[in-house]
């Protein structure tokens, strides 16, 4: 069906067309004009306001891909996005207009035994926002279904809202691994999903946390979140920093979030005896070397993390708490007609860029 009409007439002005940014092929952005989607009757049409760039939005723009997940037509990236409800279907009963929301960007069947067993992250039939062929969100408006869409409270800023995104990542792994009160932490990566880990692992109630990059700013944004240690890994090793912090024994729980082999088989190292590893970054390869034996000999659990299932209405909780400043990790702010300035800022500036977002409908200051 179409939007409703009826109802958006005397409470919310909505264009026919709308402005969206395409990546037509890697490194060509265009801002052309589309039409605004017509709804189902169990969907909500969404005023975009807020979408972070992620790691695979900077992969697909500069690569065209990233492994089984090739970009063959034109594709509208942003997967990170929060906004507010201007059109529901019929059927929606718990999202109104005017409700400010979270997007989860995953679509799943609900039908699979995944779905039904509570882990829809591995929906095979799962359609998310800017993996191909799916679209994404860097639209001044998108539809999606009602049940992955979350209210959020006015203290809530859609900066932090879009951040919950990556946040779910880090609470998804903390549950993969059972992270228990007290635990020592072991975070490789401080790009966007480790700070946004460092958060994570620190809400669940790690007592240690020790991080490990090679650009200081994201150090520094680590300690401010909660990081107990930080490892600048150009000066100093971090196997041998880490077995110093632990007394020789190694942490609890790691995890690998930067996608790379050395920071993996790093976070392998520092592992204690019957200690966790969860895999959190993509590497660009498909093997890598892991010293078995010691998986072996030592009883280590490994957990492979997949996005995020279940931890929306737990991550906008604690983002609400204000229990951490997710607002100091926004360095970029860019309107849609920048997107392609944006991406290269946040493909070329890691020394200085920690998160980068897009406002579709004009850059707010909250």
């Amino acid at each position: 069906m179409g939007i409703q009409g009826e109802k958006l007439q005397t409470k919310v002005n909505v264009p026919t067309m709308m402005k969206a940014a395409v990546l037509n092929k890697p490194f060509d952005i265009e801002i052309t004009e589309i039409p605004v989607p017509q709804i189902e009757d169990d969907e909500v049409l969404v005023k975009v306001m807020a979408v972070g760039i992620c790691g695979s939005d900077i992969h697909y723009y500069e690569h065209g891909r990233i492994g089984r997940y090739v970009v063959e037509k034109p594709i509208i990236l942003g997967h990170e996005c929060s906004g507010i409800a201007v059109a529901v279907g019929k059927n929606v009963t718990r999202i109104k207009i005017g409700d400010r929301v979270a997007i989860e960007p995953g679509i799943t069947c609900g039908r699979c035994e995944y779905c039904k067993g509570g882990r829809y992250n591995l929906c095979p039939d799962v359609k998310f926002l800017a993996t191909p062929p799916i679209d994404g969100a860097f639209v001044q408006y998108i539809k999606h279904r009602e049940d992955f869409l979350f209210p959020i409270p006015d203290e809530l800023s859609f900066e932090e809202a879009a951040l919950n995104e990556p946040f779910s990542v880090g609470i998804h792994a903390s549950k993969r691994a059972n992270l228990q009160p007290g635990s020592i932490v072991a975070i490789m990566g401080m790009g966007p999903i480790g700070l946004t880990a460092v958060a994570a692992v620190r809400a669940f109630g790690a007592s240690t946390i020790i991080v490990a990059d090679l650009e200081q700013n994201r150090l520094d944004a680590a300690k401010r979140l909660g990081a107990t240690y930080t490892i600048n890994i150009l000066e100093n090793d971090p196997i041998e920093e880490i077995k110093r912090l632990t007394g020789g024994k190694g942490v609890d729980v790691a995890f690998e979030t930067a996608g790379n082999p050395k920071a993996l088989q790093t976070a392998l190292q520092v592992v204690k005896r019957g200690g966790k590893l969860a895999i959190v970054g993509l590497p660009p390869q498909d093997e890598i070397g892991l010293n078995i034996p010691l998986i072996a000999d030592n009883e280590l659990d490994i957990f492979g993390v997949f996005r995020y299932s279940n931890t929306y209405p737990l991550g906008i909780k604690l983002l609400a708490s204000k229990f951490c400043d997710f607002k100091n990790l926004i360095t970029d702010r860019y309107s849609l007609e920048q997107t392609k300035e944006a991406m290269e800022r946040a493909r070329t500036n890691k020394k200085e860029s920690l998160k980068v977002v897009v406002y579709p409908n004009g850059i707010i200051e909250e």
